[in-house]
């Protein structure tokens, strides 16, 4: 669940930064882990008075970063002493749009993970794991009520979290995005062993064994007109582009960074290559897709 404590910062600013903090055992590992992959500069467990430092490196003049997080939180024993001062002197900077999410959980569900990972809780080394939330969860009581956003993870996966943090990131001005790469390649020299989703098309006539075409590759028109004319070409197509625009989406919703489709001919030169150029052109508009082209096996005779 996500609460709204404070109205969020102006989203006008080019400068992203975001702050991760909350109990321990509330999920700031993979919250760091899902904003790395929306494309964020990610620090953990930096000191609260490196701070403004940070920022100042990475987003100010000379910087080469739009976006930055860190997380933060009792584990620097200066935390709950400096902190607010540090995060009102982000917010009165013009050039940051800061934003401040505080993760927590049940008792109950932060016993369960201490319990799985069977670590001792960073504020009671040497007591119940129930003792040091208890008096982290009123240490950080000030802190929450600072916050922009207040996230429960207690019945969340992992992949609900990247959602959630997907979620927050597309509300500030950002956009997540599957990189997605179509990649031809020949079955003779083996299938790609980074590659989700197969297409075989072997089915199709072979330019091969046409006089002219063999020492073309599927990049040159004419092999691209000659995979197009067979009958079969365009309702392969069709059924693919129908199955991708299904797939897709689905699998940004499920926080997935990385897609990789691999078509397949026999010597990955001619027809893998034709299909690939033609899915990519067809694919082009998907909303939250970053496309990559990859030609395997062109070069190999």
């Amino acid at each position: 669940m996500i609460t709204s404590r404070v109205a969020p910062p102006p989203t006008d600013r080019a400068a992203r930064f975001v702050i991760v903090t909350g109990l321990a055992g509330a999920g700031k590992s993979a919250a760091i882990h899902a904003l790395e992959d929306l494309g964020y500069l990610c620090v953990d467990n930096l000191p609260t008075v490196l701070i403004p430092t940070l920022a100042d490196l990475t987003l100010g003049e000379g910087g080469t970063h739009e976006s930055v997080a860190v997380v933060v939180d009792a584990r620097d024993r200066s935390f709950l002493d400096r902190f607010p001062a540090v995060f009102d002197g982000l917010r009165a900077r013009r050039d940051l749009a800061v934003w401040l999410i505080f993760l927590e959980a049940t008792d109950e569900a932060l016993l369960r993970r201490f319990s799985e990972t069977r670590r001792p809780h960073p504020l009671a080394p040497t007591a119940s794991v129930i003792e040091g939330i208890l008096v982290e969860r009123g240490r950080l009581g000030p802190i929450k009520k600072m916050s922009d956003r207040v996230l429960d993870t207690s019945d969340l996966t992992v992949h609900e979290l990247r959602r959630a943090f997907r979620e927050l990131s597309e509300g500030e001005g950002t956009q997540t995005r599957l990189t997605v790469t179509l990649v031809s390649f020949g079955y003779k020299y083996g299938v790609p062993v980074e590659a989700d989703l197969l297409f075989d098309v072997r089915f199709l006539p072979n330019p091969y064994f046409v006089t002219g075409l063999r020492d073309l590759t599927g990049r040159d028109q004419p092999v691209q007109d000659y995979v197009a004319a067979t009958e079969t070409t365009q309702p392969f197509l069709d059924k693919t582009f129908d199955l991708l625009t299904f797939l897709i989406p689905h699998y940004m919703a499920e926080g997935k960074s990385y897609l990789t489709i691999g078509v397949g001919c026999t010597g990955g030169r001619h027809r893998s290559v034709a299909v690939v150029e033609r899915l990519k052109v067809m694919l082009d508009g998907i909303t939250g897709a970053r496309w990559r082209l990859r030609h395997r096996d062109v070069a190999l005779v």
